[in-house]
């Protein structure tokens, strides 16, 4: 369904995990952001971009590698590519392409596309890297902690902020890669925000927003959720650490999961033990 739109930005939400897919239109071109999750729904994707296209060439941008994130890959096979470097180098590719195919069948899902892992064609390697398409400036961040091949996106001319797996209004931090890596990448999105001349703040998850309180404050959210997780473990109380599995707003086997791997990570990178 469509949880947002203006003239240039149109946001498609997913039944599953309030994920998010971004369509941006500008004069120059055609951004697409992490088309996702049922066949159904990537279709109502690529028709709505199919609708308004004209001649403009067509990018497909991926916030990073989780495969919730690029199951609509092959949905739009003239697009251009963009991903951060450790995308492109990810070393889990098999692994991603698998979940993929275990989740349609899984869920006795019929999909028409093959299942790869995408190829980056555009591929950004250092931080603030720009492209530039005509007028539209894209603004390039890396944004490692929930994952390596995390990437920040600012669209210069619009305003508009895309982050992936941060800043949701409501999904705490899950760290994959470097619980030490995602602070630093809140202090980054801390500031960004001063700089940017911000309209509109898209997470991969949730509801996007447009008011600079509201994005700090789940800045502040992610970081002392992290803080005290880290307080209890380094004070190794266990029973304080499983706790925070119950701070999750939509508890199941995934937010286990979650909450696993971030007491894992806390542990290995802050254990005073």
């Amino acid at each position: 369904m469509i949880l947002f739109q203006n003239d240039n930005v149109t946001v498609f939400q997913s039944a599953l995990f309030q994920t998010n897919s971004t369509v941006v239109a500008t004069d120059d071109c055609i951004i697409i952001v992490d088309p996702t999750w049922l066949p159904h729904e990537i279709n109502e994707i690529k028709e709505f971009v199919d609708s308004i296209k004209k001649d403009r060439p067509i990018y497909l941008y991926f916030t990073h590698g989780d495969f919730d994130h690029i199951i609509g890959y092959n949905a739009f096979p003239t697009a251009q590519t963009i991903g951060s470097e450790n995308l492109h180098n990810h070393p889990e590719k098999e692994i991603k392409v698998a979940k993929i195919r275990q989740f349609y069948n899984d869920n006795y899902i019929n999909y028409v596309e093959p299942i790869e892992f995408p190829r980056v064609d555009l591929i950004i390697s250092e931080e603030g890297q720009e492209i530039k398409i005509g007028q539209t400036t894209l603004r390039f961040y890396t944004a490692p902690g929930h994952t390596k091949d995390g990437l920040f996106l600012y669209i210069e001319n619009l305003g508009v902020w895309i982050t992936g797996d941060y800043l949701s209004d409501f999904e705490l931090p899950i760290v994959f890669d470097s619980v030490k890596s995602y602070y630093n990448t809140l202090d980054k999105a801390e500031e960004l925000i001063s700089k940017f001349e911000l309209t509109l703040l898209i997470p991969g998850h949730g509801q996007v927003s447009s008011n600079k309180e509201e994005i700090n404050r789940r800045i502040e959210l992610g970081r002392n959720y992290l803080k005290r997780l880290q307080n209890a473990v380094q004070e190794n109380k266990e029973a304080e650490i499983n706790s925070f599995e119950t701070e999750f707003l939509f508890p199941s086997g995934f937010t286990k999961y979650c909450h696993e791997s971030n007491v894992n990570n806390m542990k290995k990178e802050f254990s005073l033990v």
